[in-house]
Formats: C-alpha cells, structure tokens, sequence
C-alpha cells in the first residue's frame, strides 16, 4: 500500500516582515540603504545576520527594535505591528544586548542580571521574591552562579559577555537580539558564547538573533542565515542549504577571496597554476592550502604526498626532491 503524501505542520514564526525597504529620512530627503528584506524569525532557533560592511545590517536591526521604522513595509510581532507597540510592551518582548562596554566595573553578576528584570518591577524597581528566583533561575542556566557575587571589573571577556547576555534573558522576552556578542573574544569564547546562545534558544524556546561576521562559528552553530548583500533581497535557510546553493559567496564581494564548499571556510580563491597533485585527499587539502598562500613562488611540475610516514615529493625538470614538513617544501620553493 503506497503511502499517502503529507505537508509537514509550518511553524508560525515570531516575527516576520515581507518586502520591507530600509534606509533614513533627512529631512524631506529619502536615503534607502536596503529594500527586498523579507524574513522569518522563529522561537527556539539561534539566527545570524550576515553581510559585508556597509549593506544595512544595522538598520534591519534598528528596524526590528523600532529605533528606525522601515521607509516602505512593515515588520510584525506575531499580528502585532511593531510601529503601534508601546514601549513597555517592546521592552517585554525583545531582549537587546550591544558590544558597549559595561561601565560599572563595581556592579557584581548579580546586580547586573537583575537589571534585566527591570520591564516587569514597576515604577520603583523592586525586585519581588518570584524576581530574585528568576535571577537566580538565570544565573545557574548560564553557569554563573558560582561568580554571581564578583564584580564585573573582576571578570574575564567571555564571563562579561555572558552576564550581559543573562542580563538579557532575565528579561524574560521571547526575543533576544545581540550585535556581534563575539567580537574581541579568543577562538573558545567565540564558540562558547555561540553554543550557550543555542542552547538557551533550544532549552528557554528564545528567538535569537545574532550579528556576526564570524562565518566559521555561524556555520557550527546557528539554525538559520541570513545573508545580505548590496542591493539584493535578504536571503534565508539553513548554513547548509545556503552553502549547498551558492548564497555564501555573497559575504565576499570581489574576486580575491572564496568559500571552500567542504568546510564553509573563507580562503584565497584557488589559482589555475597549481601542480597536480595526488595522495591522500585529507594530506592534499593541506599541500594546496599551503601553495595558494604561496602562489608567487616558482610551482614544481607535479607533487606526490604519502602517509605512513608522511612524505612529499616534487618533480621538477626531470628531478625530485624529498620533504617531511610542508613547511620544508615551501622554503625549499621560495629558494
């Protein structure tokens, strides 16, 4: 019996626009930096928001929290607009974390945390017993809890961050937006920030939005893309359709640089002059990484790379040479 053909449930998204055009109005002057930005925005998904400098990422983002309201189109919360959302309503839905530096190094985790309750205490800002239960309910979800009573100052980058990003969650909005959180953190901050993103995304059912230009954590991490390019429509999906599909190539405008469709990194477009080269493809990978950063260099007739023990030899004019280090073979090159 052949089975009957089903469309899957679709998931309403959180927040989504259609079509809108971004830019600023100087005085009776229209300035439109973006335009064909349509999205979906969904809770329990980690989003990045990619693009070269300069190609509106700021303004969608000033779009989103109403800071810049679209000149054309109009972005909704659910089947509320956000132009007709009070502040206070704003504030209990979005959660925003920026890369300012925090400027009271006195303030402890905590007291830093709990400024993120602030939308739901009222005119004086007393934290009720259920809010210092969500703090702290807070600062054990992101593993802060054994340094909630240091003060900032004391704290390295990647701790600062991720009490910035708790202050946000004890906001307790179905959206979190954040703008380059990584940026000026060593490679395992970058990924852990990243990865706790996800995490609470997944486990508190967030929506979040993330600025970066970091392809290589985006790629590992995040459930959606979105890709903007110079006067072109905001593109959407997984880092692997996108990937798959060619949209990838957009975050580097010109014809110097690529990504290497096997593992989304970003390198030297490969040059026609490379040799031929044969072996183990995982051994390859690395003799050609080396000679495209290399690409001045007078390039050998044809390179044979071994495992076991690892070997390179070049042909060159009826002769070869013989190296264990790729680096030994590249000196030898230049010379």
């Amino acid at each position: 019996m052949k089975p009957n053909k089903s469309s899957p449930r679709k998931a309403k998204p959180c927040i989504h626009a259609k079509d809108l055009v971004l830019g600023y109005a100087l005085g009776k002057q229209i300035n439109p930096i973006a335009s064909g930005i349509s999205f979906e925005l969904f809770h329990g998904e980690l989003t990045c928001l990619m693009g070269p400098n300069g190609v509106g990422k700021s303004t969608l983002l000033k779009a989103i929290m109403s800071q810049n309201l679209p000149i054309n189109g109009e972005i909704w919360f659910g089947e509320t607009s956000a132009s007709q959302m009070s502040d206070l309503v704003r504030a209990q839905n979005i959660a925003v974390v920026l890369t300012e530096k925090i400027r009271s190094g006195l303030m402890t985790v905590r007291e830093l945390v709990a400024l993120g309750r602030s939308p739901h205490t009222g005119l004086w800002g007393h934290l009720s017993a259920a809010d210092n239960a969500f703090v702290n309910q807070v600062l054990e979800l992101t593993h802060l809890g054994d340094i909630a009573e240091k003060r900032l100052s004391q704290l390295s980058d990647g701790q600062r961050q991720t009490a910035m990003i708790a202050r946000a969650l004890a906001q307790d909005s179905n959206i979190m937006v954040l703008d380059e959180p990584t940026a000026h953190l060593d490679l395992t901050n970058r990924f852990d920030i990243m990865y706790l993103l996800k995490k609470l995304a997944k486990e508190a059912g967030k929506a979040i939005l993330v600025v970066t230009h970091d392809l290589e954590v985006a790629m590992e991490t995040a459930d959606q893309l979105w890709i903007m390019a110079t006067k072109e429509p905001l593109v959407a999906g997984s880092p692997e359709d996108l990937m798959l599909e060619g949209h990838l190539q957009k975050l580097l405008p010109g014809e110097k640089w690529e990504i290497d469709s096997g593992n989304g990194k970003i390198r030297l477009k490969t040059p026609s002059t490379l040799p031929e080269i044969s072996g183990p493809e995982h051994l390859t990978y690395w003799v050609k990484n080396a000679l495209r950063k290399n690409i001045e260099i007078p390039m050998p007739d044809k390179i044979v790379v071994s495992q076991n023990p690892f070997e390179i030899i070049i042909f060159s004019e009826q002769n070869y040479f013989t190296f264990s280090r790729i680096s030994e073979m590249i000196r030898f090159l230049k010379n």
